[in-house]
């Protein structure tokens, strides 16, 4: 089956950046749907970004502007870049691959911003 491995997540202040890694135990290039979720304590597991097979995203209206989903298709990566990090942030975030109607997710990484 596919894996995927989150890496990046650590703890920073409000206003700061990090960059999430997703590396894919397959081939990308074709997939469908790409994307980050997260699910912050006590609250139900939500979308913050996505990128089909054409390079169109999607994003939560909490992150645009400061959230950027990336893939390289050589690397088999996804990647999210998170700028201006707010508390509210705070979450763990899970990689997932939509390969035909499966999905594939992740083990997540923690995210925790402080004030």
């Amino acid at each position: 089956q596919v894996q995927l491995v989150e890496s990046g997540g650590g703890l920073v202040q409000t206003g700061g950046s990090l960059r999430l890694s997703c590396a894919a135990s397959i081939s990308i290039f074709n997939i469908k749907t790409l994307g980050w979720y997260r699910q912050a304590p006590g609250k139900q597991r939500e979308l913050v970004a996505t990128m089909t097979s054409g390079d169109l995203t999607n994003y939560a209206d909490s992150v645009k502007d400061r959230f950027t989903i990336s893939r390289d298709n050589a690397k088999n990566a996804v990647y999210l870049q998170m700028n201006s990090l707010k508390p509210e942030d705070t979450a763990v975030y899970y990689c997932n691959v939509k390969i035909f109607t499966a999905n594939f997710w992740g083990q997540g990484t923690q995210v925790t911003v402080s004030s």
